[in-house]
């Protein structure tokens, strides 16, 4: 399944990008996102009842409503193997859930394409396109995601 980072410093536009990306590329097939978060979050509310469920033990926690639904798992990149492992089986996951792509934001050492937004120099290889939010065709990287053309020569 085609999959590809978007990388880049802090503030160098790369939810913006991902914003026009996932929009565009969702008239070629299913798109799936994931975002490197750096520091703890709280994603459900405190007090509410799933947060109640998790605090109170379950494994996981599937909150449905009307129009959303969500899963928390305890774990996180702290109880993975290693970063990469848990990128990997997260990418695998959604692969068998059947999405057409997978974009990441940030993963900047992981062994996927990239796509750089501004310039890194710790950024590892392969980088299949580069530029600034203002100066990558969307249009143009969505298509080539979507054919396969953008990973060409890229193992």
């Amino acid at each position: 399944m085609p999959t590809v980072c978007l990388v880049g410093p802090s503030d160098s536009g790369k939810t913006t990008l991902m914003e026009s990306l996932v929009d565009t590329l969702g008239a070629h097939g299913t798109v799936a996102t994931i975002k490197s978060i750096h520091h703890d979050i709280e994603p459900d509310t405190p007090g509410k009842d799933t947060y109640r469920h998790r605090e109170a033990g379950a494994d996981t926690v599937v909150g449905l409503t009307p129009s959303l639904a969500f899963q928390i798992t305890p774990g996180g990149k702290a109880a993975a193997p290693s970063e990469m492992a848990l990128l990997e089986q997260t990418v695998e996951s959604l692969t068998a859930d059947g999405y057409d792509f997978v974009l990441i934001e940030g993963f900047h050492d992981s062994p996927y394409p990239k796509i750089e937004v501004g310039e890194r120099d710790d950024t590892e290889p392969p980088i299949v396109a580069s530029g600034t939010v203002d100066t990558i065709d969307i249009e143009a990287v969505a298509t080539s995601i979507a054919d396969g053309t953008l990973f060409e020569g890229v193992e």
